[in-house]
């Protein structure tokens, strides 16, 4: 079984999931989208199998965005996605690419719901504890 995680390791929501995809057996494809960002075509592939809009995936927070001016509604969605090819870190992250499914995992525990084999529970960095419900407490 291959999952596959674009992941950031400064960002503690990408470590996060990425440690419940490794708790539930895994040992995924770990691609750090700054170091090697998808083509613009995988990039499309995966905002659409997760059914979201380019928009929706942009990142806000410690990236070009205001300076670029992309909260102005003008920008078409594939301008948004030009603008993730040259600035990489505009893509919001973690995105993980499971058999059951393709998903933005923020908050981490979204990775849950498209993991093969249930985590039980899981502790955050923060010390937050998460629960699987599909397995419950471990």
């Amino acid at each position: 079984m291959t999952i596959t995680i674009y992941h950031n390791p400064a960002c503690g929501t990408s470590r996060n999931t990425l440690a419940m995809i490794r708790q539930s057996g895994e040992e995924p494809e770990v691609i750090e989208y700054l170091k090697t960002p998808p083509s613009r075509a995988r990039l499309v592939e995966l905002i659409d199998a997760m059914g979201i809009t380019p928009r929706q995936l942009l990142r806000e927070k410690g990236t070009p965005f205001h300076e670029l001016g992309l909260g102005d509604p003008k920008w078409t969605d594939d301008q948004i996605v030009d603008f993730m090819i040259q600035h990489p870190i505009l893509i919001n992250r973690p995105i993980v690419v499971t058999p059951l499914g393709t998903k933005l995992c923020r908050p981490s525990e979204e990775v849950l719901s498209i993991l093969p084999n249930p985590v039980g529970s899981f502790e955050k960095e923060d010390g937050e504890v998460v629960n699987d419900p599909r397995r419950g407490t471990a």
